[in-house]
């Protein structure tokens, strides 16, 4: 969605971009049927395709993030970019970072040492890259304050009080801790509601969770939601939940806060750096529901720090809107391709 909405509003400056995606459609469509194949076949064309376009375009804005990622489709185009004297930024992502570094730097290294600027979108990308003596330049994500603009929460008499959460439905991202939690405050404040809107390998789990915990009855699996669906969702909510066990610069935390939702968030890797505790959000401890439970019943009894993550949360995200972090990004391609508008990939 970043690469979509960056896109999108460079082309509003007058930049011309081209996007090439690492997961093309299958050409012909029964290459998909054979799986060793397949993967040779999209690695090839992806390859092709950023070949082709450094040999035309100014610069290349590498989205990248660890892993079979990095190693796949991020470290070829370090490669073979220069070869047609295309200068590559590295837009590195990837929340584990750390982990995947204090296994793989020596791989990660000289690919890197290729790109010809480095930037991250947090101070803790910044952090986990300088204790490998890698420089990096922080532009920090954008948030669309045309889609999430300030909502009225929906709690009142006789209106629960509504929990989202608006991440993958994967391990990583601790929504088991989130519905323990619920059980927990179900107990004290039975009209609690839980909405979930993702997708993902956890899903039938996180159900029969659900169930086994007896809270099927105050849980919504909406399914994955578009932004502007995302918004609606935030727009009917009354606090937003990340109980995500490893994180970077989290979009839906940045976006709860621009919709004026109150945010409780496990305080790991960057998120912290976004977010203050009892400042611009509620801080706990990761794969902790009581802790995040008793956040959740702090906020449905607690109309002055509901008003003050608020109006703090407000004020933070200014600094992702789109004009605050414009001049950052044309800076940056005026310095690697030498001249402020150019056709960009």
């Amino acid at each position: 969605m970043q690469t979509e909405q960056l896109a999108r509003l460079l082309r509003a400056e007058g930049v011309q971009v081209t996007q090439v995606v690492s997961n093309a459609p299958y050409r012909p469509a029964w290459v998909e049927r054979l799986p060793g194949l397949r993967a040779l076949h999209r690695l090839f064309f992806y390859l092709f395709a950023v070949w082709r376009l450094a040999g035309r375009v100014d610069a290349i804005h590498l989205m990248a993030n660890s892993g079979w990622s990095w190693q796949l489709f991020a470290a070829p185009v370090l490669w073979l970019a220069p070869l047609r004297d295309c200068p590559v930024i590295v837009n590195y992502r990837g929340g584990e970072a750390g982990n995947y570094f204090l296994r793989a730097w020596r791989r990660v290294r000289p690919s890197l040492n290729r790109a010809v600027l480095v930037v991250v979108p947090s101070g803790f990308l910044r952090a986990v890259f300088a204790e490998y003596g890698q420089a990096t330049r922080i532009i920090p994500n954008i948030v669309d304050l045309s889609v999430f603009r300030p909502v009225q929460g929906t709690a009142g008499p006789g209106r629960p009080f509504t929990l989202v959460i608006t991440r993958n439905l994967e391990l990583i991202y601790g929504i088991e801790t989130a519905l323990e939690a619920l059980a927990k405050v179900l107990q004290s404040a039975p009209e609690t509601r839980l909405r979930i809107a993702g997708s993902g390998p956890q899903e039938s789990e996180l159900r029969t969770l659900a169930s086994t915990l007896d809270i099927s009855h105050a849980v919504e699996f909406t399914g994955r939601l578009d932004r502007r669906g995302i918004a609606q969702l935030y727009a009917e909510a009354d606090a937003m939940l990340n109980p995500t066990t490893v994180d970077n610069m989290p979009n839906s935390v940045i976006e709860a806060l621009a919709c004026g939702l109150p945010v409780i968030s496990t305080a790991v890797g960057g998120v912290p750096y976004i977010v203050r505790h009892e400042d611009t959000a509620l801080l706990v401890p990761v794969n902790d529901a009581a802790a995040m439970a008793a956040a959740i019943l702090r906020l449905q009894d607690d109309e002055a720090i509901r008003g003050h993550l608020r109006e703090r949360g407000l004020a933070e995200v200014a600094q992702y809107a789109w004009p605050a972090v414009r001049e950052q990004w044309l800076a940056a391609y005026d310095e690697v391709a030498g001249r402020k508008s150019g056709t960009l990939v």
